[in-house]
């Protein structure tokens, strides 16, 4: 693969008439946007930015990466990127597994959906054709009978099935997409956007086509440099560690809950105390751990197949308990019991909801509850099975779960309380209190697509899991950490590589695997300036998109309430100061991107 290879095969796919093109992405997109996120929102970007996120004229883009599907480490990732519904900017996320490997094995860079089906459609992949084919006999399942069904026409071997559930069908604005590992394009009201063009499912047998690279000499010392540094006995993704290989990403919960971070009651509170210990990884490994599936080319497996063996849920398997929904469901609404927790992740994953938006959604609720303002509906603190009740209605837009159904600020503004919506920019906050943990606080509120950990996971850092420590209770020095950790992060997300690669690697290993497969020359300062064009561009489209000075805040639950509990006990986050150290370091003007600089970076 050479700069000019990578982005050839892109499938402008019209679902209005069924017409598939074969066009390739400018040669010059490539080189700055690199691919994944990066090039997907330079198509969205193009597109327009006043389109409605639900009409027939926004864009659908799932792009792969130049080294999606290839033998790199953790290279079995891509991207989802498009206009969300639910915030209004532009947002893109991504999804492990299988099926962005088996779309570059089938020939393809990236699939852009454009329009709208008179009639429920899948599209079905292989060996470098793409069909439009009617799926009125799979709308209305379920995301699992979804998979089942193309399953069973197409047989298993080799196949991936990205679908919908009920609640993009019904356009939930926190809707998602997911697939037969139960990997998630999880937030942003990703699967609402293929239910608004009637697009169903994408169905991907995979073919014989593999990554090319321009030098296989280099490639394979890249290969090797990167799997040692996961390996690696100090970092947390290896195995020897004892950390994501053995515990899952639920790891963070206890080590969360120690410092005060973790948001408990709709974020009232800071901490969830002992009650923690039987939401977290080792609890789950311990009792109901049945499985270590792992995706494509990932050495670390921190996917936690589990199986309820007890209870209300007896017989329940699922492929995985993580630990933003076993926070947002569980602590965050005041449940302590993981095999409940369990239920209702698996649920959204069949539905296809988003379950941090979900919990957000069922506190406020909650909270709203306590104070009489729901209107004759009401919901209890850590009642888990009136929230697995709840969340088939909200799923079908049944009685109150219509007024839930498009996300924690819209109910919050149904019962009258917008101020207790936790969210930044429409979507709600992931599992880090930003009173305890003051750099994820403005990663929140600076993030593009809406509060966001993944935007600029600086709690790797505020946790002391990786080589570079940063005090979690101070606010100084945040603003430049933040820039580079988001910068860094919309690079990995081009290649497009998984999150927490990161926990090893950094630009010097990135930047010797663009090299390698490219064959151009390519240094970490490369990586960076390339990061930095990317998270430009993206806040360049948001600007265009009305959000501009203001727009990146906190609620006053964390600017004004101080934590009451050991760890973050008297804190509160000083976001005015981290701001103001944030745009200096990043050269804009209250949070919007001057001419001058979009000029430096030749953007768009």
């Amino acid at each position: 693969m050479d700069a000019r290879t990578f982005g050839r095969d892109i499938a402008h796919i019209n679902l209005g008439d069924g017409t598939v093109e074969m066009r390739p992405a400018p040669e010059q997109w490539v080189r700055k946007y690199i691919g994944g996120r990066g090039l997907g929102v330079r198509y969205v970007l193009e597109n327009g930015v006043d389109v409605d996120a639900l009409s027939a004229d926004n864009i659908l883009c799932f792009m792969n990466g130049p080294l999606s599907g290839s033998e790199m480490s953790m290279s079995g990732r891509w991207a989802a990127v498009t206009k969300s519904p639910l915030t209004g900017t532009v947002t893109d996320s991504h999804q492990g597994g299988w099926s962005g490997a088996r779309v570059r094995w089938a020939g393809f860079d990236g699939l852009i959906f454009e329009g709208r089906a008179e009639h429920p459609v899948y599209a079905f992949i292989e060996d470098g054709r793409i069909e439009i084919r009617d799926a009125r006999d799979s709308w209305g399942l379920g995301i699992h009978d979804t998979v089942a069904f193309y399953r069973e026409r197409y047989g298993k071997k080799n196949l991936s099935v990205n679908a919908i559930g009920q609640a993009g069908e019904r356009l939930s604005r926190f809707a998602v997409w997911v697939n037969e590992d139960d990997r998630a394009f999880g937030r942003g009201g990703i699967g609402a956007v293929g239910g608004s063009k009637n697009l169903k499912a994408i169905v991907v047998r995979a073919g014989t086509k593999k990554s090319d690279v321009a030098d296989i000499e280099a490639w394979r010392r890249a290969r090797k440099v990167a799997l040692d540094t996961i390996r690696d006995e100090k970092n947390i993704t290896s195995p020897k560690k004892g950390g994501l290989s053995v515990y899952g990403t639920n790891v963070l919960m206890n080590a969360t809950n120690s410092i005060g971070a973790l948001g408990v009651r709709n974020s009232q509170l800071t901490s969830f105390g002992e009650r923690a210990e039987s939401l977290s990884g080792e609890y789950v490994e311990q009792n109901i751990l049945s499985g270590n599936p792992t995706c494509h080319a990932c050495p670390v497996a921190c996917k936690k197949e589990v199986e309820i063996k007890d209870g209300p849920w007896k017989g329940l398997k699922m492929e995985s308990v993580e630990y933003e929904p076993a926070w947002a469901l569980g602590a965050n609404c005041d449940v302590d019991d993981i095999r409940s927790v369990a239920k209702l992740i698996d649920q959204c994953n069949d539905y296809g909801l988003d379950p941090i938006e979900l919990g957000n959604v069922y506190s406020v609720f909650m909270e709203c509850s306590d104070l009489g303002a729901t209107q004759g509906e009401s919901l209890d603190w850590g009642d888990d099975v009136a929230m697995v009740a709840l969340t088939e209605k909200l799923a079908m837009r049944e009685g109150v779960g219509d007024s839930l159904a498009d996300g924690s600020v819209a109910a919050a503004t149904h019962f009258g309380h917008p101020e207790l919506a936790m969210a930044v920019k429409g979507q709600a906050v992931p599992a880090y209190d930003p009173r305890g943990l003051k750099g994820m606080g403005l990663g929140y509120a600076t993030s593009n697509r809406g509060a966001c950990h993944l935007r600029a996971y600086v709690a790797a850092a505020e946790l002391g899991v990786i080589g570079i420590e940063a005090d979690p209770l101070e606010w100084k020095g945040k603003g430049e950490l933040v820039m580079v950790f988001q910068d860094l992060a919309a690079f990995s997300d081009s290649l497009d590589l998984c999150k927490f690669s990161a926990f090893a690697q950094g630009a010097d290993e990135y930047a010797l695997q663009w090299a390698s497969a490219t064959g151009e020359p390519f240094s970490a300062d490369d990586v960076m300036k390339a990061g930095e064009r990317i998270y430009n561009l993206e806040r360049h489209y948001n600007n265009l998109a009305g959000f501009r000075e203001g727009s990146d805040t906190l609620p006053k639950r964390f600017t004004e309430e101080a934590s009451t509990l050991s760890g973050s006990k008297g804190h509160v986050s000083e976001l005015a100061q981290m701001l103001e150290e944030y745009y200096a370091v990043r050269g804009w003007k209250e949070g919007v991107v001057p001419e001058d600089k979009l000029r430096a970076l030749e953007i768009p």
